[in-house]
C-alpha cells in the first residue's frame, strides 16, 4: 500500500488552530470535523498550501504565515464610504458588523462596518484577516487522490460522492 502525500491534485483533510501575531485564536476545527480542501486550487492560503506539501497523514506542522503569502495586505483603497440613505432603512448598523453587498454589475462581496457617521458609512472591503500574521497549527486528517468529479467540480465531495 503506497502513503498518499499532499500534492496537487489530491484531496486532503486537516485539523487546524489559527492564532494572530497577538495570540488571540483566529479559528479552529475543534469541536468541527476537518477542512477537506483540493491541494494545488488555492482553496486554502498559500503559505498553509506550501507548507503542507508532500505531507502524509498523521503530519504535524506549525507556520507562521506573513500576510503577503496569506489574506494579503490591508489596502487603503479598500475602503470607502456610502451615503446612509442608500442603506435599507431596517438595517442596524454597528461598528464590526458583516454586510454582503450586492450591485448589478458586480459579484457579491462582504464588507465589515469600519465607522458610521451622520451622512455616510465607511466600509471596509478588505478580508477581515488582511494584513496579519497567522500561525496555524495543523493536523493532517487524511490524503487520497481526488476524483474525476471532484476535479471537475472544484471542491472535495463527501462520502457517497457528489450532494449539491
Amino acid at each position: 500500500m503506497s502513503t498518499h502525500v499532499v500534492s496537487a491534485g489530491m484531496a486532503a483533510a486537516i485539523y487546524y488552530t489559527v492564532k494572530d501575531e497577538t495570540g488571540t485564536l483566529v479559528d479552529t476545527t475543534k469541536g468541527r470535523g476537518p477542512l477537506a480542501y483540493l491541494h494545488g486550487k488555492g482553496q486554502i492560503v498559500r503559505g498553509l498550501e506550501q507548507a503542507l506539501e508532500g505531507k502524509a497523514k498523521d503530519a504535524h506542522i506549525v507556520v507562521t504565515v506573513p500576510p503577503e503569502d496569506g489574506y494579503g495586505a490591508h489596502r487603503a483603497e479598500g475602503i470607502f464610504r456610502i451615503k446612509r440613505s442608500a442603506l435599507p432603512a431596517h438595517l442596524k448598523l454597528e461598528v464590526g458588523r458583516l454586510l454582503t453587498m450586492t450591485s448589478p454589475t458586480a459579484p457579491a462581496r462582504q464588507v465589515k462596518i469600519h465607522a458610521i457617521e451622520a451622512e455616510e458609512v465607511v466600509l471596509d472591503q478588505n478580508h477581515p484577516l488582511a494584513g496579519r500574521t497567522l500561525t496555524f497549527e495543523v493536523t493532517v486528517a487524511g490524503v487520497r487522490p481526488a476524483t474525476d468529479e471532484e476535479n471537475k467540480h472544484g471542491h472535495v465531495h463527501g462520502p457517497g460522492g457528489h450532494h449539491h
